[in-house]
């Protein structure tokens, strides 16, 4: 009886990706709302959802650079992630999600040239996601090669994969042997999820032990070492050396940190409204905030979509606390707690309450946060640890998934196909960025594939 449950699980990811892309009305408001104030927050330098954007926002907000300038670094920066990962996982998975929802709103808003214009180039852009979408999906769906469908393998590769990127964050910062632990410690939590509670995702216990390790390794190298300096400080103040025994100077980064902070803090009002927009968005359940959330959503698994999404927070906030206190912009889903908590709120309402009150707890701790990252290097590092390995782990997971995609597509024509497009970016210096490049060649492939079919050179692979 475990066993069939367990198969039912595999089948229904496989099947992820049957969620509709039609919107009701209330949800297609939604979505139009919050990409008019998302570009609308990009316009005025408050926020964008591409980390790799914010940096560059303090020589805009500080006229240092052009919008022309910065729309083009946003821009380039953005639109990899936009059509070749945002516009497929949604298409896959029947889900929203941030990239193709925030990274188009990022750049709509910084080109805007006028303040009044770029809500209304947001609400475009949602207009044309909420009525377009649905109507490329079903289009796709009447296709001698049914790409969208076969893109639904990717859902398995992408969930079970994920699950592992503890593992690679011990192993890379606190070496072979810890790694090596947590590897069988959480291999065998999976196995006894999926015998002893075979009805939830088996990955949710594995990932939250796996992150709890990493933190509590982290957090014990810090103590070690402040210990290890105060004992040093003891011995300097004993000798004499008061220049060894006091504190550093001041960081001459603090008076720009403050700056930025009490920006921020001017506008909390806006940022309360976002952080209402995002989560209800969230608990619409239309939305995933990552890939593994995506299929998760689709299925209906929403307390597995937040402990994923939690866990992820924790590789987040310092990168989006130390960008925003140094740029003076903060991130569109804020540290993205309000992803996990409005896939768990039963009410609209609730959502948009504490969506509010999370940014403006966040907006208000930015500081004391700062302060508090400087203080533990460890858990910095360990944030950066925790990127890099869901980086990896979705790559992987991703290629392997597109893979898959591509022999329930068209066999071994579709596997050269797609993994030929894949080689080839990779051999033109990455055009399409790694992450995106190989849904966007199951795109592409699934085009040829009914090309050829329409020439008569093709056959489609029964399934």
């Amino acid at each position: 009886m475990k066993e069939q449950s367990v198969s039912t699980i595999l089948a229904s990811t496989a099947e992820a990706g049957s969620k509709s892309l039609d919107f009701s009305l209330g949800q297609q408001l939604t979505v139009i709302a919050l990409c008019a104030l998302t570009a609308f927050i990009s316009h005025m330098a408050l926020a964008v959802f591409n980390d790799g954007v914010r940096p560059f926002m303090l020589d805009f907000i500080q006229g240092r650079t052009t919008r022309t300038a910065t729309t083009a670094v946003a821009f380039g920066l953005s639109a990899g992630f936009i059509f070749g990962l945002g516009a497929p996982m949604a298409l896959a998975s029947g889900v929203l999600n941030p990239w193709l929802l925030f990274l188009p709103t990022d750049v709509l808003g910084i080109l805007s040239p006028k303040k009044w214009l770029a809500p209304l180039l947001g609400g475009a852009w949602g207009a044309v996601v909420v009525f377009g979408l649905g109507g490329a999906n079903d289009l796709a769906h009447e296709l001698p090669v049914d790409f969208l469908t076969a893109m639904q393998e990717m859902s398995t590769p992408i969930l079970f994969l994920f699950t592992l990127f503890p593992v690679l964050a011990i192993t890379k910062q606190f070496g072979r042997l810890r790694g090596g632990i947590a590897g069988v410690v959480e291999l065998a939590l999976v196995v006894v999820t999926m015998k002893a509670w075979p009805d939830i995702f088996p990955g949710a216990v594995a990932m939250a032990v796996g992150v709890l390790i990493l933190i509590g390794f982290a957090v014990q190298k810090d103590l070690n070492q402040r210990r290890l300096d105060r004992a040093e400080k003891a011995k300097a103040a004993a000798a004499g050396d008061t220049e060894a025994a006091g504190d550093a100077a001041d960081d001459p980064m603090n008076s720009l940190f403050s700056a930025s902070a009490a920006r921020i803090r001017r506008y909390l009002p806006l940022y309360m409204a976002l952080g209402a927009g995002v989560c209800l968005l969230a608990q619409m359940h239309v939305f995933g905030g990552g890939e593994a959330t995506s299929f998760l959503i689709a299925k209906g698994e929403y307390a597995e979509a937040a402990q994923v999404d939690f866990y992820r927070v924790f590789g987040f906030i310092p990168l989006i606390a130390t960008t925003a206190l140094a740029s003076g912009a903060y991130a569109i889903a804020g540290f993205t707690l309000v992803y996990p908590i409005g896939y768990l709120l039963p009410s609209p309402w609730l959502a948009v309450l504490a969506g509010a009150l999370v940014f403006a707890v966040e907006v208000l701790a930015l500081s004391y946060l700062g302060k508090v990252l400087g203080r533990l290097p460890s858990v910095r590092d360990s944030s950066e640890h925790l990127r890099n390995a869901i980086s990896e782990s979705l790559w992987l997971a991703i290629l392997f998934g597109s893979l898959m995609a591509a022999n329930t597509m068209g066999g071994g024509l579709g596997i050269m196909i797609v993994g030929g497009l894949y080689l080839l970016n990779e051999a033109m210096g990455r055009v399409v960025v790694r992450m995106a490049a190989a849904p966007a060649a199951v795109l592409v492939g699934g085009v040829l594939l009914n090309l050829l079919y329409w020439l008569d050179l093709f056959t489609p692979v029964k399934g």
